[in-house]
Formats: structure tokens, C-alpha cells, sequence
């Protein structure tokens, strides 16, 4: 289903739920959420362990299906994808960054960035200019050839930012960006976070952390699978 996409908007979800099945009992995770996200913003998801706000991300980023309700992506309802065409969106589309950096040990700082390429099936030549040029981006391009080993957890979460950035996505998730770090290579994560925002990225940051919470534009609050809180 398409329906007219208004020009300002990348996420509309409307009364999504999802439920997990654990056992013989049903947890739900999401309990009829609905949230629109507007082309350019900056917001954090806040909530504690288990509110559900991972859950969403996942839903947002396609990692995860709904059980029920609506999720319009650009203006087209990308509810009933099939796995193939959820893959194709969430590779063009979507950035991620997670707490745990997810990188190859064994891949230099290059090799890392370049993996959503090489999914892509960009030609070598051209993946090794765009994966240097997002490093450089975020200031290491000097470490290039040097392992996620070799790195501070500070260092290694710039590869992951640079390795999110590589396909130009549309969204960036961030899921506990700065939850490994201290609270100086958190703050200059987050400045980066921000300098991206300001050339035009949608970014949504994940966190239980006020501070890292207040430093978006706009707070959305969740708790027990429901938006309590949305400024």
C-alpha cells in the first residue's frame, strides 16, 4: 500500500504492538505504539531495561516485524515486505551503531567500513574511496589500516559511526552508541552524532541515559511498551 508521502516525514508508525511468545506465556513488548519521525530530526528513545525501546528500534530498522499495526517508511507501508525486499530497504536505508561497536577483529578499520559495500556489490576501487572518505569523516582516516584490536573503544565506535554512514542512509539508529565508553569519548560521539545532523541525517539514539538523552532536539519517553512522553 502507498500512500501520498508528505515531503517532511521518513517514519510513521501507527498502533504497532509486538508480542513475543516465551514459553507458554506472551510478553508484550510493544503495546500499540504510535510515532511519526520528520526528514532532518534528531531524537532520542528513552526508556529503562525491558521498556521496549530496542524492540522499536529494531522494528524502525527492519530487524524485526510487528505483530500487529502499521509501519509506513517513506510514505509506503512496509509492513508486509517479504524478507527479501525488508533486506533490500534496510541496506540502502538504514545505519546502524550499536553499544558493542560489532566490528571484525580481524578486518582493518577499512575493511570494516567497506562491508555495507561489499553487499552492495560496489566495485572495489570505488568502495575503498567512499569507505577512506567516511573515516576521514570522522576522524580517522590515520588509522585505516589498523585493527578494532589496535583501537580505543572511542576509536572503535567512529568505524562503526563511519561504517553507517558509507551506503548514505536515510536513518541512522543509534542503540546505546555511548554505553561502552566514558563520559568524554561519549560526549565527542555525541558531537559527531549532532555535526551529521546539522548536514541533514535523521538520527534516532537509543539510551536510558538523561544526559545523552537532552543533548536531542526531541525526547521520546517509553515505558512498559507505551509512549508516556513525547517533547
Amino acid at each position: 500500500m502507498q500512500r501520498e508521502e508528505s515531503s517532511d516525514v521518513l517514519i510513521e508508525i501507527k498502533s504497532i504492538t509486538k508480542v513475543y511468545r516465551l514459553g507458554s506465556v506472551n510478553v508484550e513488548a510493544l503495546r500499540g505504539v504510535n510515532l511519526t519521525i520528520k526528514k532532518g530530526e534528531m531524537l532520542s528513545i528513552m526508556g529503562p531495561s525491558g521498556s521496549g525501546k530496542s524492540t522499536l528500534m529494531h522494528i524502525m530498522g527492519f530487524l524485526d516485524r510487528p505483530t500487529s499495526g502499521k509501519y509506513f517508511f517513506k510514505g509506503q507501508d512496509t509492513t508486509g515486505f517479504s524478507d527479501d525486499e525488508r533486506a533490500r530497504i534496510r541496506n540502502a536505508e538504514v545505519g546502524f551503531v550499536f553499544q558493542s561497536f560489532n566490528l571484525l577483529g580481524r578486518f582493518t578499520a577499512l575493511e570494516n567500513v567497506e562491508l555495507p559495500l561489499v553487499y552492495a556489490r560496489v566495485k572495489a576501487s570505488e568502495r575503498k574511496e567512499r569507505a577512506f572518505y567516511y573515516l576521514k569523516k570522522v576522524g580517522l582516516s590515520h588509522r585505516a589500516h589498523h585493527t578494532p584490536l589496535e583501537m580505543s573503544g572511542g576509536e572503535r565506535q567512529r568505524v562503526a559511526i563511519a561504517r553507517a554512514l558509507v551506503n548514505n542512509p536515510s536513518l541512522i539508529l543509534a542503540d546505546e552508541p555511548t554505553g561502552n565508553l566514558d563520559s568524554k569519548k561519549g560526549k565527542e560521539i555525541i558531537e559527531i552524532f549532532k555535526n551529521l545532523n546539522l548536514e541533514g541525517k535523521t538520527i534516532v539514539i537509543v539510551t536510558h541515559d538523561p544526559e545523552i538523552a537532552s543533548s536531542c532536539e526531541r525526547i521520546v519517553k517509553i515505558r512498559d511498551g507505551l509512549i508516556i512522553e513525547d517533547n
